[in-house]
């Protein structure tokens, strides 16, 4: 009993240390000076309006949303074509191969950034979308294929067969009953994809341009330049959406890995 009190409070105190230093920018966000001063002094609105109002704050803006949808929907086909593949290789070759693209999530993101910056200088892909877009979803496909195998391997496989003896061929049987069993996993995938990609800073501070900023390279060059209280506001709707999408993608990915009663 007193083990459980003991590592309950333990717990809780980690939960608090962890999760501090993120609420701290909540009071910050509604100051109603141009400082990080804690606690505020007063309190005001406008770097929230500051946000919607200034045009390079929301050029970021709009240049994350455009990669981050580019991300999820690049990420999220390639995600579903290599689990496809995985499965239908032999135990060893899957194994290895899903090892392969775990690499991402091992290899520290500024190696990942440092190999991509010389690719990209040399076939002048520095600050384009696709550039973006294809660095991105190198960090992002993981994620994808994670879920989206979970939710495969929870398929059964006789409902495929079950298709193809009444006349549907492979790509008729992937959308009509794959697809539509996998959706919650690639949905679940994608939604990871999108935050991922939006939150990205390190790729994004090696391969951005003035041309092509994100917001998170914004935020970065925001705090180290100057004291603008803006980057609180943005950093406080940014962990709220975050905060919504991961969940969403949660509940979706519980119902893509739903047991199936193989009778």
């Amino acid at each position: 009993m007193k083990l459980r009190i003991f590592l309950g409070v333990f717990a809780a105190i980690v939960v608090v240390w962890l999760v501090a230093p993120t609420l701290v920018i909540v009071p910050i966000s509604f100051t109603d000076r141009a400082s990080f001063n804690f606690p505020p002094q007063g309190w005001s609105l406008q770097w929230y309006e500051n946000f919607f109002t200034d045009t390079g704050w929301m050029k970021a803006f709009w240049a994350s949303i455009r990669v981050a949808l580019l991300t999820a929907a690049v990420a999220g086909a390639a995600g579903v074509a290599a689990s496809l593949a995985i499965l239908k290789l032999r135990p060893r070759l899957a194994a290895a191969a899903e090892q392969f693209f775990m690499l991402p999530l091992l290899v520290p993101g500024i190696v990942i950034a440092i190999g991509l910056y010389a690719i990209f200088l040399f076939t002048g892909l520095l600050g384009t979308l696709f550039g973006f877009v294809l660095a991105h979803t190198v960090v992002s496909l993981p994620l994808v294929l994670t879920n989206v195998l979970a939710s495969l391997r929870g398929v059964d496989e006789r409902m495929a067969d079950a298709a193809a003896t009444l006349g549907a061929n492979r790509w008729e049987t992937f959308r009509y009953v794959t697809l539509p069993l996998i959706a919650p996993g690639v949905v679940s995938g994608a939604l990871l994809a999108f935050v991922t990609s939006f939150d990205e800073v390190i790729l994004s501070l090696f391969i951005q341009t003035p041309y092509l900023q994100t917001l998170p390279v914004k935020i970065f060059r925001s705090v180290t330049k100057d004291t603008d209280p803006t980057v609180a506001a943005v950093s406080v709707m940014v962990m709220l959406a975050s905060i919504a999408i991961m969940m969403l993608a949660q509940f979706a990915g519980r119902r893509g890995r739903r047991p199936v009663n193989r009778r």
